[in-house]
Parts: C-alpha cells; structure tokens; sequence
C-alpha cells in the first residue's frame, strides 16, 4: 500500500499543475512573482521564521506538502521556491473535490479551506456623466480586506498556534497579491449588469455569440496579462522565469521609489488605491465590450500590473519582516 505521505504528494503535484491552467486572480506567475519580490524584502530571521512555521502547517491543508526537502537545489533555493509556490495556495484549494474522485478525498478539507468571498473586496460604482459614482453594495461585496486584517493578527498573536499562523501567513501571501488585481477591488454597474460586472468577469473581449467554452472576458485579461506578454519560452525552469520578470519588476520599480507608498497594515488603503485604478486605467474610452484590446491597451494593462505585483511584493515582505523579524519570532 502507498504510504499516506507519497500520496498526498501525488495527489497534490497532480492539482497544482492542473490548477494553472485556470485563472483565478493575478494567475500562478503574478502571485509567485509578488512573493518572490516579498522574499527579496525579507530578512534573514523572516525567511526562516516563516519558513519553518509554514512547515507545521495542519496535515490536512498540506501546506508543508509542498516542501521538497531533498533535491539539486540549495536549502535556500528550495526555501524561496516554497514560500512562492504558498502564494499559489488559495487557488489550489479551490479543485479539491473537482472531480468525483477527487471529492471522497478532498471534500472535508474543500469546505474548510476554499473560501471564494475571501479573494476580493468590491466597490460597486458607475459612470455617469464621465464620472465615477460610488453605489451602495447590492449584495455581498467580498472579504478580502477584513481577512487581511485577520490574518494579520494571527501572525502577531502569541496566542495563536504555529499551526493556524501557518495557514494565516498562506492566506495573507495569496491575498495580498489578490487585492492588488484592480478588478478585485470592483464591481462596475451597468444596464446589462445592474447587480455589478464581478470584477469585469462579465465583460466579454469575444465576438457575441462566441461558445461559452471559448469566451474571454477582461478579469482574465487583468490576471493573467504578464504571463501572456511575456510566456515562459524553450527551455527556461519555471524557477528562473519568476526570478527574471521579478528582478526586471524590480528593477523598473525599486523598493526606494515605493516605500512612501507601503502603508503597512492599511488594508482598506490597499483596496482604495487599486480601485481608484480601475475608472482610469481599466475602462478606458478605448475598451469596447465584444472586441479584443488594443495594443496600447495591453501595454498600459503590462505597465500597470508589473506596478502593482511589486508594490505588492514589497508590502508582504516589509509586512513579514515586522512580523518574524526578529530571531525568535513566532517561537
């Protein structure tokens, strides 16, 4: 009989290949650029606190699955890769049970551990007259900036168990990625979506009439703009395509240009900032409903996304650094 820890493995190499071929938020290459850059921020003492507190993560989220402790690699390496691919984990979760055979194994750990109003936190608005007008919420509007705060506390409570630190400090990689998306911060109101767009979901970029199985709209464009522009090519590991579009982020916006920007802690700020990017940065006059973006668009789309990874990137690691700064952070 295969032993219980090579199969959890098994099963779960299984779902995280599979889960990046669908698109969530920022995809799997913006969340683990972010997280790369955050890496980059941290100390010492904080790689190595968060490190070994994700690693006694509860057996059932399998979180410390994900670590490889044997391979060509440097401990070091291994480390950085890790801590990105946690940023990755929120998504992941939700395929458990996708598929019957699946579901008798993961069905518990799905309910306990996808929760999809956690990845966004709308400001339901509309135009009028050229300008932006904010819309009291119609329904529920995402709980994103609430868990960051949460989880924020857990990771400085002397309370909290290493445990359930361990599954905060994967929610808050994820969803301080998330809510630097713009459209995770919206939900735009219009005649043919009086009840919100869902984060630009429902504006399709495909001809009318297009199989539903074909269709794009603009979320996808937003989340997965970098990878698309620039594809991971030849013979390149995953591992050296993060850290190439993360130094190139990096080095366009240094963490000097940005440390006036961070905010630590000012979660609603967070969500403010990547919101007020949407009327003008996302739904441009130029953006037609039913037609692929311009080029021009793209760009600015490219300019803006690579903006908002790394300011995303510096305020997790300065967060974490904070955190599990110091050398007994967390013990």
């Amino acid at each position: 009989m295969m032993p219980r820890s090579l199969l959890s493995i098994l099963l779960f190499a299984t779902l995280v290949f599979g889960a990046t071929l669908n698109s969530f938020a920022w995809d799997d290459v913006g969340h683990k650029i972010s997280a790369y850059i955050a890496w980059r921020q941290m100390t010492p003492a904080a790689r190595e606190n968060v490190i070994r507190i994700l690693r006694l993560a509860p057996e059932d989220s399998d979180i410390a699955t994900y670590y490889f402790q044997y391979g060509p690699e440097s401990q070091a390496v291994r480390d950085r890769e890790y801590f990105e691919l946690i940023a990755t984990w929120a998504d992941i979760v939700r395929n458990f049970g996708m598929s019957p055979e699946q579901r008798k194994v993961f069905e518990d750990r799905f309910r306990r551990y996808h929760k999809g109003n956690w990845h966004y936190s709308d400001t339901f608005w509309k135009e009028v007259n050229g300008k932006t007008e904010l819309v009291p919420a119609p329904e529920e509007s995402g709980l994103a900036v609430e868990k960051l705060a949460d989880f924020d506390k857990v990771m400085r409570s002397k309370d909290a168990s290493d445990k359930e630190k361990a599954v905060a400090i994967a929610w808050f990689e994820h969803l301080a990625g998330d809510i630097h998306q713009p459209l995770h911060a919206s939900a735009r109101i219009t005649d043919l979506e009086p009840k919100g767009d869902q984060g630009g979901n429902l504006f399709l970029l495909t001809p009318k009439g297009t199989p539903k199985a074909d269709e794009l709209n603009l979320h996808w464009f937003w989340d997965s703009i970098v990878s698309r522009v620039t594809p991971l090519k030849g013979e390149t590991c995953g591992r050296a395509y993060v850290e190439s579009l993360g130094n190139a982020m990096m080095k366009k916006y240094p963490f000097a240009r940005m440390r006036n920007r961070l905010e630590l802690g000012q979660y609603e700020k967070w969500k403010e900032e990547s919101f007020a990017l949407v009327p003008t940065e996302v739904f441009t006059p130029d953006l037609m409903r039913f037609e692929a973006p311009s080029i021009r668009y793209k760009r600015n789309a490219l300019r803006v996304a690579e903006q908002q990874l790394a300011l995303a990137g510096y305020r997790m690691g300065e967060t974490l650094n904070s955190i599990f700064g110091s050398a007994v952070a967390g013990m």
